[in-house]
C-alpha cells in the first residue's frame, strides 16, 4: 500500500512539475524575443529574460538597504535611530539605552547642550506656559502646547489618518494643521484645536475659478475648533511649486471637500495670484484676518535673505497691527507627498539656518513680541525641538514624526496611493491595518514624550521649563572636536 501510495504520488509529482516547466517555457521564449527585439533597453537587448532581474533588484534595493544593511543612523530622510526613538515614544515604551552613545559628535552641524553644574531640581521644574496669539483679534488663540501637528491634507493622508491625528491632538492638547486640502469632517472628529491652511489654490474656500469665497472662508472659520488661519506662500519641500495631488487620491469626496474635479490631478498654482509683492501680501492677511477675525499668519521657506527684512520694514511702516500673528518658517528638508526632485533637493534654506534669520530680523525690527514664530521641517525627536526652542522659536510643528506615530515604515509610496500602512492611501484594503482609535493614543502619547524629554534637556541645562532655553543652551560642532554656541554663531556682534 505505501509503495503504491509513493508510486503514485511521484508520478502526480512528475506531471505537476512538467507542466510548470512546460508552461514557463513558452512565457520565457516569449519574453526572450520581446527581449531582443527591442530597442528602448540595452540591458534587456543584451541580456534577454535575466536582465530584467537588474529592475526588479533595483525596486527593492531601497527596501534590503533600510533592514538589512544600512546602519542604524545613516538613511535618509529620517534614520532608523530616530524612527525608532518616535515608535518607542509613541507606544509610550523604554527609551532609554545602554552603554554609550551611537550618535557621532563629532560632523559639523552637529547640536549639543549645554548641562549646568546645578539643574532645575524637580520641584522648582514647571510646565510650559499656554501662550497667546494674536492678542488683537477678536477671538485670539491661547495655545497650551508648544509641540504640533503640521499640516498634511485630507487627500494626501487618508481619512483614518485624519481621524487619529485630530482624536490625538485632542486628547495631548497640541494644535492640527489641516493642510491646504480644506477642511474634512474628519479634522473636525477630535475636537481638537484647528489650524485652517489655505494654500494657493484655496481649497474649501474658492469659487468655481479659483478666487477667494469670503462666505465658505466664513463658514470655515465657525467652527469653534478652527483656532487660527494659516496662509501658506510656500512648502519646505517644493518652495516655488504649488501642490499636488495625484489623480488617483482625488475620490469623488475629496474632490467635493477641495471644490475641484474628480480624478484628475490636483495642482495648485505656484503662489497666490492676489498676492505679488509684499503690500499685497500685507493687505491680503488683513482681509482674511477681517473675514474670520480669528489670528492669521503665514507659512514660507525662507530664501532670499532680504525679503523677511523688507517684509518687517513694511509692518513698521504700516503699524504692528497690519502684522501677520505668526510665521511658520518651513525648511528645505520638509516633507511632502509628492514633489519634483530639483527643488526637494536643490531649493529653500535649511532650518538650521532660516529660524535664527527670521528671528533676529524680528527682534531687530521691534516686533519679537508682536509676531509668534512656528518652526516646522525635520524636527521630531526631542534633541531637534529643543534646539529650535534655543534658537528662538514659540512652536514647533511636527508632520512626518506624526506620521510615523501612526505606523509609516518610510516605504517612500506616499504619492502612489499603495502605502503599506494605510497612512497615505485610500485604498479601503490598505487602510484597514490603521485603526483610528489605537493610533490616536499613540499620537498622544508622542506628544506627552517629547514634551517630557524636551523638558528633561531644559533641565539639565537649569531652565525651569523648556521656553526658557536660550541660544547660549545650545551648541553647534563647527569642525571635529571644537563647537559654538548658537548665540555666538548667530550674532557674533551681541558676545563679549
Amino acid at each position: 500500500m505505501l509503495i503504491d501510495f509513493l508510486s503514485t504520488g511521484g508520478l502526480y509529482l512528475t506531471v505537476l512539475f512538467v507542466l510548470v516547466v512546460g508552461s514557463l517555457v513558452p512565457i520565457l521564449l516569449i519574453v526572450y524575443i520581446l527581449d531582443v527585439s527591442q530597442t528602448k533597453h540595452a540591458i534587456r537587448r543584451n541580456y534577454p529574460v535575466i536582465g530584467h532581474l537588474r529592475y526588479l533588484l533595483e525596486s527593492l534595493g531601497k527596501f534590503l538597504r533600510q533592514y538589512f544593511f544600512a546602519m542604524d543612523r545613516e538613511e535618509m530622510p529620517f534614520n532608523r535611530e530616530q524612527r525608532s526613538w518616535v515608535y518607542r515614544a509613541a507606544k509610550n515604551l523604554d527609551n532609554t539605552v545602554p552603554f554609550g552613545s551611537t550618535r557621532d559628535l563629532r560632523p559639523p552641524g552637529t547640536i549639543t547642550f549645554v548641562n549646568t553644574a546645578f539643574p532645575t531640581l524637580e520641584k522648582d521644574a514647571v510646565e510650559a506656559s499656554p501662550m497667546v496669539v494674536g492678542p488683537q483679534c477678536k477671538h485670539p488663540y491661547i495655545a497650551r502646547s508648544f509641540f504640533n501637528i503640521s499640516a498634511m491634507s485630507y487627500g494626501a493622508i487618508s481619512k483614518p489618518a485624519v481621524q487619529a491625528l485630530s482624536r490625538g491632538a485632542g486628547m495631548a492638547g497640541c494644535w492640527l494643521n489641516t493642510g491646504e486640502g480644506g477642511l474634512s469632517p474628519y479634522h473636525l472628529e477630535g475636537n481638537c484645536d484647528l489650524v485652517f491652511q489655505i494654500g494657493t489654490a484655496k481649497y474649501g474656500v474658492r469659487t468655481p475659478d479659483g478666487a477667494l469665497d469670503d462666505d465658505k472662508l466664513r463658514e470655515v472659520a465657525a467652527h469653534p475648533q478652527v483656532k487660527m488661519i494659516e496662509i501658506k506662500l510656500s512648502q519646505g519641500a517644493k518652495p516655488g511649486k504649488g501642490g499636488l495631488l495625484p489623480a488617483a487620491k482625488v475620490n469623488r469626496e475629496i474632490a467635493r471637500i477641495r471644490g475641484i474635479a474628480h480624478n484628475k490631478d490636483s495642482i495648485s498654482p505656484n503662489r497666490f495670484r492676489e498676492i505679488g509683492n509684499i503690500d499685497q501680501l500685507l493687505d491680503f492677511i488683513a482681509h482674511i484676518r477681517g473675514v474670520t477675525e480669528k489670528p492669521t499668519g503665514i507659512k514660507f521657506v525662507a530664501g532670499e535673505p532680504c525679503w523677511i527684512n523688507d517684509l518687517c520694514t513694511a509692518i513698521v511702516a504700516r503699524g504692528e497691527a497690519s502684522a501677520p500673528d505668526f510665521m511658520t518658517v518651513d525648511s528645505a528638508d520638509g516633507g511632502t507627498g509628492a514633489a519634483p526632485m530639483s527643488l526637494i533637493d536643490y531649493v529653500g534654506m535649511p532650518i538650521k539656518e532660516s529660524l535664527s534669520l527670521v528671528v533676529d530680523a524680528l527682534e531687530d525690527h521691534g516686533l519679537r513680541e508682536r509676531i509668534r514664530v512656528v518652526a516646522s521641517g525635520k524636527l521630531i525627536t526631542p534633541g531637534e525641538v529643543a534646539w529650535a526652542l534655543c534658537t528662538g522659536a514659540d512652536f514647533v510643528n511636527s508632520a512626518r514624526g506624526f506620521m510615523f506615530a501612526l505606523g509609516c515604515i518610510q516605504a517612500l509610496h506616499c504619492n502612489k496611493n499603495t502605502c503599506p500602512t494605510g497612512v497615505t492611501t485610500h485604498k479601503k484594503s490598505l487602510q484597514r491595518g490603521l485603526d483610528p482609535r489605537n493610533k490616536a493614543v499613540r499620537v498622544k502619547q508622542y506628544v506627552e514624550n517629547v514634551v517630557h524629554e524636551v523638558g528633561t534637556i531644559a533641565h539639565s541645562c537649569g531652565a525651569a521649563e523648556p521656553r526658557l532655553l536660550r541660544r547660549e543652551h545650545c551648541r553647534i560642532v563647527t569642525m571635529p572636536g571644537q563647537s559654538q554656541s548658537v548665540e555666538e554663531m548667530c550674532k557674533p556682534s551681541a558676545v563679549s
